[in-house]
């Protein structure tokens, strides 16, 4: 093999392993089918999420993912991939692709690396459908003011009570 081309692919896994490393979460898909108007939409949604999604071939995938660890995620590189990596949420790229995917059945999500763990097609799909971070933090807020509420009621009723048995 030609040393030029040897050369290119290592730096190729190389600046894919570190891509790799500062991503929270990447996500494999199989993208066959759809067209560049699809393509460019779903890169726009990601994009937006602080996400980006990259076209590379298998076998650089394949190295810098045994590299960085990631040795489960080497069984489904076959056939046409992408590769989303999420930068800040760890589900961000999950969710937009699987959103995508329910108007785009060409959209495949086959495997994906979580906040550092390999997860299946299934626990993926699990991760997708979780409401978003914001969400969840209302939902504990507004369970944590619920409970604080009805504390204060009780604590009023309480007083009241006694203010009513004083007199």
């Amino acid at each position: 093999m030609n040393e030029l081309i040897l050369q290119n692919k290592i730096k190729e896994v190389d600046a894919l392993f570190a891509k790799i490393e500062k991503s929270s979460s990447i996500v494999v898909v199989d993208y066959l089918g759809l067209s560049v108007g699809q393509m460019t939409d779903l890169r726009t949604k990601l994009r937006v999420a602080n996400c980006e999604m990259k076209i590379i071939k298998n076998n650089i995938v394949r190295r810098s993912a045994i590299k960085a660890g990631f040795e489960d995620l080497v069984g489904s590189l076959k056939g046409p991939n992408a590769i989303a990596f999420s930068k800040e949420d760890s589900v961000a790229a999950a969710k937009i692709l699987y959103d995508f995917a329910k108007e785009n059945d060409k959209l495949d999500l086959k495997v994906g690396v979580i906040d550092g763990n390999f997860v299946e097609n299934s626990e993926l799909l699990v991760y997708a459908q979780l409401p978003s971070r914001e969400t969840l933090l209302t939902m504990l807020a507004g369970g944590l003011i619920a409970t604080v509420k009805d504390l204060a009621i009780a604590l009023n009723l309480y007083a009241e009570e006694k203010e009513q048995v004083s007199e």
